[in-house]
């Protein structure tokens, strides 16, 4: 049994998996809520919660380290601007994840992700 890993693989490679967490993160705060596995919605919540926690910051240096994670400029904007001053009163837990079915085809469990306003 593995000990002490920080997160899960995904069945990807480490290029392959950052990649997949950048565009499930860019649609999470573009959307502010999607439905993807329940694995992929625990492993994306540790990075949109640390990215919040950024972004609450507001100043030029958080917005740069934003923006290097996220991969649309919009979308770095309105977590900046918008998102991150609704929620920085919070201290912490600003995601909630909701199982809501389980898919067909592989009978993956798929969840529900949303930002907690």
């Amino acid at each position: 049994m593995p000990h002490q890993i920080a997160y899960k693989r995904l069945s990807r490679t480490d290029g392959h998996r950052k990649a997949l967490l950048r565009n499930l993160a860019t649609s999470f705060f573009k959307h502010e809520k999607i439905e993807t596995t329940s694995t992929k919605a625990k492993e994306i919540s540790k990075v949109v919660e640390r990215l919040i926690t950024t972004a609450a910051r507001g100043d030029l240096h958080s917005r740069r380290l934003v923006a290097e994670f996220i991969t649309e400029p919009a979308v770095v904007k309105k977590l900046v601007e918008q998102i991150a001053p609704a929620l920085k009163d919070r201290s912490g837990g600003y995601t909630r994840i909701t199982k809501t079915r389980v898919r067909p085809g592989d009978a993956a469990e798929l969840s529900i992700i949303e930002l907690v306003r």
